[in-house]
């Protein structure tokens, strides 16, 4: 079965930079398809996921956290209603924040930062070891989803937009 990779905190802030495309050149023995430039991998090959970290490290030009997932799961989240009454709209854009592991405890929702009226992010659900997020800007600084999602669910994650998992899944359902 396909999976999927994300990298935690690679092309950012000019730390941790690689191009991801020849990354995907550098390993298509495992028949790998990039996806944008924050290291989105779909690996269409069927390989264990020690092995398929094992792998990505090996080839990485630096140490790398990785959060992977099975294509099931994902199709799964991007084929429900993830989101239910929160619109995508002009103002709020919707964000997956993959995290390493389903919290151990899991704290009332929405979750927003900062609380009020004036939210920047709204963790609005959680399912497995996907956290669903809006994300709009009220003010002079940007609150991120994933910086939310790792202080107040203690867990790693890394985020993507909604329109990224959405490419994921095409690619997915295409292979």
């Amino acid at each position: 079965m396909p999976s999927v990779v994300f990298l935690r905190g690679v092309n950012v802030g000019g730390h941790r930079t690689f191009q991801p495309s020849a990354f995907a050149q550098a390993i298509k023995d495992l028949d790998v398809v990039n996806v944008g430039a924050a290291g989105t991998f779909v690996v269409r090959k069927t390989i264990g996921q020690s092995a398929l970290r094992e792998k990505f490290l090996e080839k990485l030009p630096f140490d790398a956290e990785m959060m992977i997932c099975s294509a099931r799961e994902l199709i799964q989240l991007a084929g429900g209603d993830a989101f239910g009454s929160e619109p995508a709209t002009a103002e709020a854009r919707r964000y997956v924040s993959v995290m390493a592991k389903r919290p151990p405890k899991l704290p009332p929702l929405p979750l927003c930062q900062p609380a009020g009226d004036e939210w920047q992010v709204k963790v609005i659900g959680i399912t497995g070891k996907f956290a669903l997020s809006l994300n709009r800007r009220t003010g002079r600084k940007l609150v991120y989803p994933n910086e939310v999602v790792e202080k107040k669910l203690g867990v790693p994650a890394t985020t993507r937009n909604w329109d990224t998992i959405e490419a994921v899944c095409e690619v997915l359902k295409a292979s």
